[in-house]
């Protein structure tokens, strides 16, 4: 048994700028407050990335889709103080439009933040990033919205990779009462 929820999604962090990068992977992540958006990210002081969030105050969350979950595995296995992850993997770092960390191109959405508040919390600290603008690639979107299982994002659980899965159901579909026992 484990002390945390799953599955997580599997997102890659840029960091820095189009000149100096990097990407990190975390399944610590998540949506907090929709208004103002805020997304968090929890990070190990420990990692490359970490001084660059904190210098920085801001950073790209990148959601793969899973066919692209080896470069997300990639990113997450290697550090960026001994390799330029965009090249070693191929990937295209392209501006932001509201920061100056890149978005990857080949990922098909990029939600770009900066950090409004830090809460070290043990292992790791949390960054709360305000969404400043969101991006996704054309052949996501359908009705005007990001569809997820045209995404089809990896999900992690105890240490292992799953596919985003099957819609089971809508928001509001279970308001009938439920029997008693």
């Amino acid at each position: 048994a484990g002390t945390w929820l799953f599955p997580l999604p599997v997102v890659v962090v840029s960091v820095g700028d189009m000149q100096d990068h990097n990407r990190i992977t975390l399944s610590w992540v998540g949506t907090l407050c929709s208004r103002p958006p805020m997304t968090g990210i929890s990070v190990r002081p420990d990692r490359h990335s970490y001084r660059i969030i904190a210098d920085r105050g801001e950073f790209v969350v990148n959601i793969p889709r899973s066919d692209q979950l080896d470069l997300a595995d990639f990113c997450g296995t290697r550090s960026g103080r001994e390799l330029n992850k965009f090249a070693a993997l191929g990937l295209t770092p392209v501006p932001g439009t509201r920061v100056a960390a890149p978005l990857v191109a080949e990922f098909p959405v990029n939600i770009e933040c900066r950090v409004e508040q830090r809460i070290p919390l043990g292992s790791h600290e949390l960054f709360v990033g305000r969404v400043l603008a969101v991006h996704a690639a054309p052949e996501v979107v359908l009705d005007g919205s990001i569809d997820p299982r045209r995404v089809n994002p990896p999900v992690y659980a105890l240490e292992r990779y799953y596919a985003f899965g099957e819609q089971v159901g809508e928001y509001g579909f279970t308001r009938r009462p439920r029997p008693a026992r």
